[in-house]
């Protein structure tokens, strides 16, 4: 029995070292799952803390003012995030141009979207004193932000472990601090305010470990227009694909606050918590593998789409199985978490849960869409979402209440996942692979 073990493990060995770039993915994943699996910990029981003492109104005031400032922070970042990484990736020489130029161009999306978002506010009559200084504090995070430019490096390079340190080490400090606000009964806004400094140490010290990897010369950082150009056409359709991922992520709960108010925003919110905090395994690995997916295309056509099937095929199962926990488990997963309050956030829970399904299988072909070239068509589908989540909200909110937003969600994540990729020639082979992952002869066959 000693004897086979040591054997599979000589066998694992040579084949990992024969292929340095598996064990580079291996490593970065291992790092992001322990990133997520502490911080989904830890969160779960700060959230059910938070949201216990602050009751389902306050609660839902506070998640309306996230989502609204949301809405404006997609200009923080002028969809350039995996545009940077694909030309660090492509051209390492030019790091500290690139690196350089992205910073002072999120600088000003960041600006943008901190004044568009007070302005907004105002606008909306959103001014009166506690939930416009909530509003401002969640705004300020883009400006934040602008220093995790240094995280593109990390991502370009597989080595995300920096990124895990940070963002570990501010998550930790600062749900040590949100406890103690719950003992010592603080007013809300301390909750906002915990969250934008959380924000700052982390970014703080995402720059440290930056400087220590990389021998950055500060006489490099200078804005190159031509530079600025180039990254700001190859990433507006990304920009605007981003406007419309959150505007179909996050208007569910504005147009509830407007329609129902700040209660029904909270149990809503509640759910979509549990439900998105289960879209973070299938994200953290469609990062680690995007920046190796253009490698296989380089290499061989036939690897590229067969690793990319792959990839369909196991997130999307996963995204069934969560579905399945989730309707199975929904009232005992809220009573635990949330508490008797929220108990009706079950409901919407058993319904928003199967939506991972959609969000894996949209996630999976973003790489995809974008070693393709097709920018456009990733923002056409996700405009296409956005519309339907809007209008259908509109229907079956008045109808439903807050389970009808539930419904829109589902549906809008589907058209824009799935049923999005059968309206276009150049779109329809990645739809038929992910029909695929739905069929079992394709998994038989897959095992053979």
């Amino acid at each position: 029995m000693t004897l086979r073990i040591l054997k599979s493990y000589i066998l694992l060995k040579n084949f990992i070292d024969r292929r340095p770039s598996l064990l580079k993915i291996v490593e970065n994943l291992a790092w992001l799952s322990f990133d997520k699996i502490l911080k989904f910990t830890i969160n779960i029981f700060v959230i059910a803390l938070v949201a216990q003492y602050l009751g389902p109104k306050l609660y839902g005031l506070w998640n309306y003012a996230i989502a609204f400032a949301s809405i404006f922070g997609v200009f923080a970042t002028l969809g350039l995030d995996s545009i940077v990484v694909r030309e660090l990736v492509k051209y390492p020489n030019k790091t500290d141009e690139l690196l350089s130029t992205t910073f002072f161009l999120r600088l000003f999306g960041a600006t943008l979207s901190f004044i568009l978002c007070i302005v907004a506010a105002f606008i909306l009559k959103n001014n009166d004193a506690l939930t416009f200084s909530l509003i401002a504090l969640s705004s300020a995070g883009s400006l934040i932000q602008v220093f995790s430019t240094v995280d593109y490096y990390f991502q370009s390079k597989i080595m995300s472990k920096y990124t895990v340190w940070a963002q570990n080490i501010a998550f930790i400090i600062m749900s040590s601090v949100r406890i103690l606000l719950v003992l010592v009964k603080a007013p809300l806004v301390s909750f906002a305010l915990a969250a934008l400094v959380e924000g700052i140490i982390a970014n703080v010290l995402l720059v440290i470990f930056f400087f220590k990897k990389y021998s950055f010369p500060l006489k490099k950082i200078q804005f190159n227009l031509s530079l600025a150009k180039y990254l700001l056409k190859e990433s507006w359709p990304l920009l605007l694909s981003g406007i419309a991922i959150i505007i179909y992520l996050r208007i569910d709960q504005i147009m509830i606050k407007e329609m129902l108010g700040n209660k029904e925003v909270g149990i809503y919110s509640a759910a979509v918590r549990i439900s998105e905090l289960c879209y973070v395994l299938p994200m953290m690995i469609a990062t680690t593998i995007y920046p190796k997916i253009i490698e296989y295309k380089k290499s061989s056509e036939e690897l590229y789409y067969k690793k990319l099937q792959d990839l369909f095929l196991y997130i999307t199962w996963f995204g069934i199985l969560v579905g399945l926990i989730l309707t199975i488990f929904a009232g005992f997963i809220v009573k635990i978490i949330f508490g008797k309050e929220f108990i009706l956030s079950a409901s919407v829970l058993k319904i928003h849960g199967w939506s991972g399904i959609f969000v894996c299988l949209g996630v999976a072909s973003s790489g995809w869409y974008m070693a393709e070239n097709l920018s456009k068509m990733a923002f056409y589908r996700t405009l296409l979402g956005a519309l339907s989540n809007i209008i259908l909200n509109f229907i079956l909110i008045p109808k439903f209440s807050i389970y009808g937003a539930a419904i829109s969600t589902l549906i809008s994540y589907a058209i824009a996942g799935y049923f999005f990729d059968l309206l276009s020639r150049k779109t329809k082979i990645v739809f038929i692979m992910k029909s695929k992952v739905f069929f079992p002869i394709y998994i038989f066959k897959l095992k053979e």
